[in-house]
C-alpha cells in the first residue's frame, strides 16, 4: 500500500489548550477511518492538519506531493447568489458534466429534488449541506477528508453515501477519513478508527464494533478507576452484539467473544417495569389519532395533503421513531400529536393527565437564561428526578452527562452545541414530563456523550417519541419504528432497513421527475451534443425506451462507474465445500489457540513481577499465539468474502 499522507511527531497549540502533542500517524491507500472523540479533543483540528489546512506547531506533516485532498469542513464557502447549478458544475457545458456516470449518481443521489435555477441563498440548511457534499463527491480526489458529512441528512441520503463511499474506489485504492457521530455510518464506511483522546490518537483495527469491544478489553485489561465508562461501553457492546449489528455475516468467533463479554450485562431495558411506571404517572391514554389529515394551501391556490386519514395510538411507556424524507411531515405529526396544531380532519383525542416536553433541534428554550451560568439556572431546581428506579439531583445528572466543576461557571450562551443539548435534555427531565418527544437528540454529541444519553432514556419511565435521522440512535432507544410515507403511517417491524428496502420499491415503481436539468428556455445559448436514448435516460432516471427497470434495481454498473467484471466468480459445489471444511478447520484451531492464549496469560498473571526473564518468555507465547489466531481469522474471512457470506 502506497503512503498518501500523515504526520510525525506533531504538536498543536492553541492559545489556552494543546491540542495534540508528539502525534505521528498515516494513511495509506486502501485506508477507511473513522475519526471518534470527545467533543473539543481535536477530531476536526486532526482533520486539518492533514489535510493542509492548518499549521503545526512542531513536527512535520507529509504528504505525497501527487496527492489530491478533497475536504468537507461543518461549514461551506457556498456563493449565496449563485445558483445549484452552478455550485454543482460551474460554467461547464451540458454534455460534459452529464456524460460523467459519477456526476449523475451524485445528482440523483443528493440533489435530484433540489431546483437547478434556486439560489444558493434561499435554500434550507438541509439542502445547502447536500449541495456542499455533492460538489465535493463531484470531483477526483485521492484522499477524502470528511467532517460530519451526515449532518442534515436523512436516512436514505445517508445510507446513499456510505454505498457511494463504499464503491467510489477500486480496493486498494483511494483513502477515506470521517468524523462522524452516526455509529451506524461508521460500522458501514470504515476499516479501522483512530480515537482522539488526551493530545493522542490511538488506532484501532476494524469498524466501529470492533473498536466498542477492543475498548471494553483495554479498559478491562488495565483495571483503572474508570469503572463507570467501562460499564457504560459494555452496554453499548450489547446493544452491538444483541440489536441489528448482529448478523449472521459475522464471524462466529467473533459473535461468541461478543457473547462471552456481555454474559452478565442486564437488558437494555426492564420494559414491563417501565411501562408498569408510565402507567402510573399517565394512565390508560396518552394521545389516540383518529383519521386525521392535515392539508397545506400553496400560494396558487393548490393544496399538498401532508397527513392523510393517519389512525395512530400511542400508549404509555411506548417508545416510538419516526422515519422519513425531509418534508415528508413528522413535524407537522408531532404538532398535531401536541395538540398545536389541530387537523383539518379526523380528530386527536389527549389524556388528561399528558405533560410533553420537546427538546428542539434549535435549542430555543435555552434563550432565556441568556448570560445566566449553568450553576445559577440548576440552582433553580431543587427537586429530584426518577431514572433506573433511583433518584437523581440535579448535579448528579450534570455529572453523568459529562459537565465538570468548570463548566458550572460558564454562561449558558458560551456552551458548546454538544453542552447546550445536555443540558437541555437534563432541564427537560428536571422538570418531569411523561411524554418527552426528541427532535434530532443527537446533533452535536460526540459518541461517547451519545451512549452516556442514550443510557439515561433507558432508565426514564415515560412515553418516548423520536425523530432522527441517525440510524443507530433509533434503533438503540426506540422499540418501535414508524415511517411517514406519502401522508399514510406506517409501521416498520424490520426496522430502518424496511424503511429503505419500501422507498426503493416506491422509487422504482413511480415516474423519475426528480433530476431537475437547466431550463433551456432560460439562461445562455450552450454547446450541446445529441445523447443517445439510453444516456438520456438514464439522465432522466428512466429506462430506455421498451425497457422497464426491475423493482428496487440499482444503477447498472456503467451508471455507477463499477467496472463490469467486478462481479463475484461462481465457485463450483466443489469449491464451496472445501472452503467451508476450511473455515470450519479454522475456527476449531482458533479456539485452541485461544485456549492456550488464556493458560498462557494466567501463568503471566501469577508470575514474580519481579521475574523480567520469565515475563518476557511469557509475553513472547502471547504474540506469538496472538499472531497465529490472526492468520487463521484473515485466511477465514478471505473464505467467507469468497463464499459471499
Amino acid at each position: 500500500m502506497a503512503f498518501l499522507l500523515g504526520c510525525e511527531k506533531v504538536r498543536v497549540e492553541f492559545p489556552t489548550k494543546t491540542v495534540f502533542d508528539g502525534v505521528s500517524l498515516g494513511v495509506n491507500e486502501g485506508d477507511r477511518i473513522g475519526i471518534v472523540g470527545r467533543n473539543g479533543d481535536g477530531k476536526s483540528t486532526l482533520l486539518a492538519l492533514l489535510s493542509g489546512g492548518l499549521e503545526v506547531d512542531a513536527g512535520r506533516v507529509l504528504r505525497n506531493g501527487s496527492v489530491r485532498v478533497g475536504v468537507l469542513g461543518q461549514t461551506d464557502a457556498l456563493d449565496d447568489a449563485a445558483t445549484v447549478g452552478q455550485a454543482l458544475v460551474g460554467d461547464a457545458p451540458e454534455y460534459e458534466w452529464a456524460g460523467d456516470a459519477r456526476v449523475r449518481d451524485v445528482i440523483a443521489g443528493l440533489a435530484r429534488d433540489i431546483a437547478w435555477d434556486a439560489p444558493v441563498g434561499t435554500l434550507s440548511g438541509g439542502q445547502r449541506r447536500r449541495v456542499d457534499l455533492a460538489r465535493l463527491l463531484m470531483g477526483d480526489w485521492d484522499v477524502l477528508a470528511l467532517d460530519e458529512p451526515t449532518n442534515h441528512l436523512d436516512v436514505r441520503a445517508i445510507t446513499w453515501l456510505a454505498g457511494h463511499l463504499k464503491g467510489r474506489w477500486k480496493q486498494g485504492a483511494g483513502a477515506l477519513l470521517v468524523v462522524t457521530h452516526d455509529r451506524w455510518f461508521l460500522d458501514e464506511v470504515c476499516t479501522a478508527m483512530w480515537e482522539v483522546h488526551d493530545r493522542q490518537v490511538e488506532p484501532f483495527e476494524g469498524g466501529f464494533s470492533a473498536y466498542i469491544m477492543q475498548r471494553v478489553e483495554r479498559d478491562r485489561l488495565a483495571a483503572l478507576a474508570e469503572q463507570k465508562r467501562q460499564n457504560a461501553l459494555r452496554r453499548e457492546l450489547a446493544w452491538l452484539s444483541r440489536g441489528a449489528r448482529a448478523r449472521a455475516t459475522k464471524p462466529k468467533f467473533h459473535v461468541a467473544a461478543a457473547q462471552a463479554l456481555i454474559a452478565d450485562v442486564p437488558p437494555l431495558r426492564d420494559e414491563l417495569e417501565l411501562k408498569r411506571m408510565a402507567m402510573a404517572r399517565l394512565g390508560k391514554q396518552v394521545v389516540d389519532l383518529e383519521r386525521v389529515t392535515v392539508r397545506f394551501g400553496g400560494a396558487d391556490g393548490s393544496s399538498r395533503t401532508v397527513l392523510d386519514g393517519v389512525d395512530w395510538i400511542i400508549g404509555p411507556g411506548d417508545r416510538y421513531g419516526i422515519v422519513g424524507e425531509n418534508g415528508a411531515g413528522k413535524t407537522t405529526l408531532l404538532q398535531v400529536v401536541q395538540g398545536v396544531r389541530p387537523p383539518d380532519a379526523g380528530r386527536a383525542k389527549i389524556g388528561q393527565t399528558v405533560r410533553f416536553a420537546v427538546l428542539s433541534q434549535h435549542l430555543d428554550d435555552l434563550a432565556r437564561f441568556g448570560d445566566d451560568r449553568v450553576r445559577q439556572v440548576i440552582g433553580r431546581y431543587s427537586r429530584r428526578t426518577m431514572l433506573d428506579g433511583k433518584e437523581a439531583t440535579p448535579a448528579q445528572l450534570l455529572e453523568r452527562l459529562g459537565f465538570s466543576r468548570d463548566d458550572l461557571n460558564e454562561p449558558v450562551c458560551d456552551l458548546s452545541g454538544g453542552q447546550k443539548r445536555r443540558l437541555a435534555l437534563m432541564l427537560i427531565l428536571l422538570d418531569e414530563p411523561n411524554v418527552l418527544v426528541l427532535d434530532e437528540p443527537g446533533n452535536d454529541l460526540d459518541t461517547d456523550m451519545l451512549a452516556v444519553v442514550e443510557d439515561l432514556l433507558d432508565g426514564w419511565p415515560g412515553t418516548l417519541l423520536l425523530v432522527t435521522h441517525d440510524r443507530y440512535l433509533m434503533e438503540r432507544v426506540t422499540d418501535h419504528q414508524f415511517a411517514l410515507v406519502d401522508g399514510k403511517l406506517r409501521h416498520l417491524p424490520g426496522g430502518v432497513g424496511e424503511y429503505l428496502k419500501l422507498m426503493d420499491e416506491r422509487e422504482a415503481t413511480r415516474p423519475s421527475d426528480r433530476l431537475q436539468m437547466r431550463s433551456r428556455s432560460d439562461g445562455p445559448a450552450r454547446t450541446k451534443r445529441p445523447q443517445d436514448a439510453s444516456a438520456r435516460a438514464e439522465l432522466a432516471g428512466r429506462a430506455p425506451s421498451g425497457e422497464r427497470p426491475a423493482a428496487g434495481a440499482g444503477p447498472s454498473p456503467s451508471a455507477s462507474g463499477a467496472p463490469a467484471d467486478g462481479a463475484r466468480p461462481q465457485l463450483s459445489g466443489g469449491e464451496q465445500r472445501a472452503l467451508r471444511k476450511l473455515m470450519q478447520s479454522n475456527e476449531r484451531k482458533i479456539e485452541t489457540l485461544n485456549g492456550k492464549l488464556e493458560a498462557v496469560r494466567a501463568q503471566m498473571a501469577a508470575a514474580d513481577p519481579a521475574d523480567f526473564v520469565a515475563l518476557g518468555d511469557l509475553q513472547s507465547q502471547v504474540n506469538d499465539l496472538q499472531s497465529q489466531v490472526g492468520a487463521l481469522e484473515e485466511e477465514w474471512m478471505e473464505a467467507a468474502e469468497q463464499l459471499g457470506e
